[in-house]
């Protein structure tokens, strides 16, 4: 590292800097793997794993210039809201017991406390946007594809995007640039074709500078405290100030979304999560009878994953099972294309890489279209940050309606970037504001994002 950071300050006294994180120090979660450091997924099972090679977006970075301040913790696997669910120990938010947010609590904190000037983060159904909430960091999930994930421990593959924490919208769009771009080793990745295809209709676009701000009647949950829904107001307001006009919409999946992520995602990772036995990956624990059946693989898992993975594994195992894949499995990805329409629905723009007609809208549409909305902007989470010690008193299930308002983008693959707004607490100065935007429209969710910056209570 200090090595990288000389040679960082050489190519800046010459004036041949790389890139605008050149020199920057920039931490990265620890379900990525890095060839100088362990990739642990802050799991048991994985305590002595270091990767034989770079994730891509680890290698984009330092082919940029960037210097790897270090791996952050996180929840076991990405699983859980709170980075509360670790082997190495619960994450601590800045100045005090109160939850960090999850997964990807670890990046945010180390962007909160300047120990790096951005950092990345996973987002599964909110792993990189709740913790920016509860942080007062930006935090931004990019559409999903355009980022790659080899390299990328996975937890549900449909779902899974790499993104970015930073101090500031600038910060995360200069690292969001750095790591976006085709990987030929990530069958997920968009081709150079449909990156194509989303910048002509992103071109061909008829905006003035008045943009449609939609306001979504379902994000305003009975669980929604007050000050985030002050300073979910005080965002629209300043919107309008500036001149954009707010629309309420309707996008009535919502309300099944959160039921469905939460079949969807454990579902995967009982299917991810099966390499992980002791002789593929894995710390061995207990004998050494390598036998699917045997002792070795129900002994390695048993000591190496923690309570949460293990409730996840099982539950998704069950609803891929014969007797409930019907009523659960198949059920979940009926709703995730409902909730995909409802946005399709509401955006002027039309999904890119699906045909206009599919998303209701006729082919005149979505250039412009005097109809649909621009962006959305919702609260991130429903409540400020909770204390750690009332996490230990509450249910699982109560955990897991920290992402009610995050889940739905994910289903849908659209960006969405949560930025803080003040509200001038005693226990939080600001709540996390979210802006979501149509598939592929990336930029203009960070432009309305850099709009909500220094907004204050």
């Amino acid at each position: 590292m200090l090595r990288a950071a000389e040679e960082a300050d050489l190519r800046r006294d010459l004036g041949k800097q790389r890139s605008a994180v050149d020199g920057r120090f920039i931490a990265v979660k620890d379900n990525i793997c890095t060839t100088d450091a362990p990739t642990t997924c802050a799991s048991r099972i994985l305590d002595r794993y270091t990767s034989p090679y770079d994730a891509t977006v680890v290698r984009r970075l330092r082919d940029a210039g960037a210097v790897l301040a270090g791996k952050t913790n996180l929840d076991e696997f990405g699983m859980g809201s709170h980075s509360t669910n670790s082997h190495s120990g619960a994450v601590r938010n800045v100045g005090g017991e109160l939850s960090a947010g999850g997964s990807s609590g670890g990046s945010a904190v180390a962007v909160a406390t300047s120990q790096c000037h951005a950092a990345l983060g996973t987002d599964t159904g909110g792993s990189i946007r709740l913790p920016a909430a509860y942080t007062g960091t930006v935090g931004f999930k990019p559409s999903y594809g355009l980022v790659s994930r080899w390299g990328v421990v996975a937890y549900a593959n449909s779902l899974d995007t790499v993104g970015v924490l930073a101090r500031d919208v600038r910060s995360a769009r200069e690292l969001f640039d750095v790591i976006n771009g085709h990987d030929s080793l990530d069958p997920t990745s968009l081709a150079p074709s449909s990156r194509s295809r989303i910048a002509d209709v992103l071109s061909r676009r008829k905006r003035g500078g008045t943009l449609r701000i939609g306001v979504p009647m379902e994000y305003n949950i009975a669980e929604l405290g007050a000050p985030v829904k002050h300073a979910w107001l005080r965002a629209l307001q300043h919107l309008e100030s500036l001149k954009h006009t707010l629309h309420a919409v309707s996008l009535p999946s919502t309300r099944h979304a959160l039921s469905a992520y939460y079949v969807l995602a454990p579902a995967e990772a009982s299917s991810n999560l099966a390499r992980f036995d002791g002789v593929r990956y894995g710390t061995r624990a207990g004998h050494e009878d390598a036998a699917p059946s045997g002792p070795l693989y129900a002994a390695t898992r048993a000591a190496g994953l923690g309570d949460e993975v293990k409730r996840r594994v099982l539950l998704g195992a069950y609803s891929l099972s014969a007797a409930a894949r019907d009523n659960y499995f198949l059920q979940a990805q009926r709703v995730r294309r409902l909730v995909a329409e409802d946005f399709d629905r509401v955006f002027g723009l039309y999904h890119p890489l699906r045909s206009s007609s599919s998303a209701g809208k006729s082919e005149g549409e979505g250039e412009g279209d005097d109809e649909g909305v621009d962006v959305l902007v919702s609260p991130t989470a429903p409540t400020l940050p909770p204390t750690l010690a009332s996490l230990r008193e509450q249910s699982p299930l109560a955990a897991y309606t920290a992402d009610a308002l995050t889940a739905p983008a994910s289903l849908a693959g659209l960006p969405a970037a949560s930025v803080p707004v003040g509200i001038g607490g005693a226990t939080a100065s600001s709540a996390g504001v979210q802006v979501l935007g149509q598939f592929g429209d990336d930029a203009l969710v960070l432009d309305v994002a850099a709009l909500l910056e220094g907004v204050d209570g």
